[in-house]
């Protein structure tokens, strides 16, 4: 984890967040966020990493989270990451490829909840499979439009 004041301000935020919140095998959800910031190699993309489901699944709002004083790139790859339901799930994905850092964290988040391995036997049915088989097909989308920047 990279240690800066704003990552500091960051983490304490994505806890804040997420204190009460279980992932779906009943693990504290802010340790997602945590997992993501860990493979992370600079400061905005670690706070991106930290932030990326606050705006979407919390009571924050993307202007709770600029008030706070986080920089325009963390701001712009934030409201990427924040996915309207309006918009069709993969043109979600294709609109961040044009953001180098959320690709990145977009990339570890697919990647991170595609590991069946966190979820308990029995709830490896088709909907957790069909989820991963989405997931592929976004990893993909975002590998090629990352490879070919």
């Amino acid at each position: 984890m990279i240690y800066t004041d704003n990552t500091k301000k960051a983490l304490k935020l994505c806890f804040a967040a997420h204190k009460e919140k279980k992932d779906k095998s009943g693990l504290p959800y802010v340790f997602h966020p945590f997992h993501l910031a860990e493979q992370m190699e600079d400061e905005e993309s670690t706070v991106v990493a930290l932030l990326h489901d606050v705006a979407e699944d919390t009571d924050y709002t993307l202007e709770d989270i600029a008030a706070m004083g986080f920089s325009r790139n963390v701001m712009e790859a934030l409201a990427l990451l924040t996915h309207d339901e309006a918009v069709p799930y993969m043109e979600y994905v294709k609109a961040l490829g044009n953001n180098l850092i959320a690709c990145r964290v977009k990339l570890a988040d697919l990647r991170h909840n595609s590991d069946l391995s966190r979820l308990d036997a029995d709830q490896i049915d088709e909907k957790a499979l069909a989820r991963v088989n989405k997931y592929a097909e976004a990893i993909k989308l975002l590998e090629e439009r990352e490879n070919s920047v």
